[in-house]
């Protein structure tokens, strides 16, 4: 692919980096642009410079040098800021240089999409950067705040009610002694869930032991003294068990 004739021709210079670079932030100055790298990137976004008559090259160029004059600490940050929107512009350039004709397929659609959205992370990146800028400034206008140390003017502590202690020593004993006493757990029962299981086996040895007094006795007098409906279950099947095991008799 043939370089664009802003990168072939034109007296294209990146800017030396110095000390006024360093305080104003990174620039550039090419034969259609010159001004804070920012500026650039906002033209771009609102289409008002087309980026294929961008040079990329000497804008990275002048990007290197300007690192040169920055000190560790914010050479990091500088320059992974630089490549993240660097690799944008590239991407967005590369759209841009490829052959536009009428969408006749999907792969044109695409191609418009992808720039579409590199114009979004553009534009995102102008957002992010903007709102960092804000809360830098209000963390500086924050700096000079410092919380009151001194107590109260007097004139001020005029104004408050005499305080008046109607508690004794021995209160404030009676007090903390009641505080740090250990209270007892309140029980809670678990009858209201659920009845209680009935032993079909305590069942079974009670109807036997009620049979052993020689007597037949009816389902009704067996049940006699049960108080529960699990009881009267329980016996039920009991009697059951009891007269499969052929240890009982009965009649309906």
């Amino acid at each position: 692919m043939a370089p664009s004739h802003n990168e072939t021709t034109g007296p294209e210079q990146a800017e030396t980096p110095g000390a006024d670079a360093e305080a104003h932030g990174f620039s550039v100055s090419l034969g259609n642009f010159s001004g804070p790298f920012d500026l650039l990137l906002t033209l771009i976004g609102k289409h008002e410079l087309d980026i294929t008559d961008i040079s990329l090259s000497r804008v990275t160029d002048g990007f290197i040098a300007y690192l040169r004059d920055l000190n560790s600490a914010d050479e990091l940050d500088e320059a992974t800021e630089f490549l993240v929107i660097a690799a944008t512009l590239l991407d967005l350039k590369v759209v841009g240089l490829l052959p536009q004709g009428e969408l006749v397929d999907a792969e044109d659609v695409a191609l418009l999409e992808a720039r579409d959205l590199l114009f979004a992370r553009l534009l995102q990146y102008r957002a992010f950067k903007e709102a960092s800028a804000w809360f830098s400034g209000k963390f500086d206008a924050e700096t000079g705040r410092r919380f009151r140390s001194v107590r109260l003017e007097e004139k001020y502590r005029q104004q408050t009610p005499e305080l008046v202690w109607t508690v004794t020593a021995d209160d404030f004993a009676a007090i903390a002694l009641l505080a740090f006493t250990p209270r007892e757990l309140p029980s809670v029962g678990l009858d209201h869930l659920h009845a209680p299981l009935v032993s079909i086996r305590e069942q079974a040895a009670y109807v036997v032991a009620l049979l052993r007094a020689g007597e037949p006795l009816s389902f009704r007098e067996l049940i006699a003294g049960a108080d529960q409906k699990g009881v009267v279950v329980a016996r039920f099947l009991a009697v059951l068990e009891l007269y499969r095991g052929e240890a009982i008799s009965f009649e309906q």
